[in-house]
């Protein structure tokens, strides 16, 4: 598809005699909001880390902007313009919050966005002024609250200066005010042109963040669609409610 910014065609992931992903099929398009949603243990997790460099696939096709990264190492591809944030945050506890996003700018964003000497504190400041952590910018990141400790791990993927960026369950544990505190600092992805994929099972943000929705159960794609069709479709219903 000549307009995907990713896609992925046929992924198959094994584990032994173990297959977690079976043929999957995916596309995402330049700034699209993606949900990807299905039961605990359906292969979710397995797909990004073949997404982002973390597993290798035995069979399919990884493309970003019409490039074959399958090859390519975890910190290639982040450096492509593909960040993840992760479920579990890990920030650098010793550092300060502001040292946690220098990082990334340094080492991490895209070359021709690289910047130099006081241009990356800015850069940095921006950030957490975006996410609102701008008042804790010279705290150790380490005594952070969880909701706090969730908009910052964001925040170090979105100094990657990605073009996508896959959000894993970073509302996990959250009361229902810090998932709409998430839910805003991701549609501001959107309006910086930012695609984003929303891993997640707070049913309340899928279906308000979404502008499609995928369903993997048991390693397969079963639906495919806007979140309303998804959400009726009987065998996704069946693989959460059962028969």
């Amino acid at each position: 598809m000549s307009d995907a910014l990713l896609e992925v065609k046929g992924v198959t992931k094994r584990f032994g005699g173990f297959t977690a992903l079976d043929g999957v099929d995916l596309v995402v398009r330049p700034g699209e909001r993606l949900g990807l949603i299905g039961p605990n243990g359906s292969g979710k997790s397995t797909l990004v880390n073949c997404i982002c460099g973390a597993l290798r696939n035995e069979e399919g096709s990884i493309h970003f902007e019409g490039r074959d990264i399958c090859a390519h190492a975890a910190h290639r591809r982040t450096r492509a313009g593909l960040a993840r944030s992760f479920q579990i945050p890990k920030p650098f506890v010793s550092m300060s919050v502001l040292d946690n996003l220098c990082i990334p700018l340094l080492y991490a964003a895209r070359r021709h966005e690289k910047l130099a000497g006081d241009g990356i504190n800015d850069a940095a400041m921006a950030i957490l002024r975006q996410v609102g952590l701008a008042d804790k910018a010279r705290e150790r990141s380490g005594g952070l609250t969880q909701v706090d400790m969730r908009k910052l791990e964001l925040a170090r993927a979105m100094a990657a200066k990605p073009r996508l960026l896959i959000s894993d369950e970073a509302m996990a544990g959250l009361s229902a005010s810090e998932v709409d505190d998430i839910l805003v600092l991701l549609f501001g992805l959107k309006e910086q042109g930012v695609a984003v994929i929303m891993i997640e099972h707070v049913m309340r943000a899928v279906m308000k963040f979404s502008e499609r929705v995928v369903v993997l159960v048991a390693g397969r794609k079963i639906a495919d669609g806007n979140p309303q069709s998804v959400v009726a479709n009987t065998e996704v219903i069946k693989a959460y409610l059962g028969e």
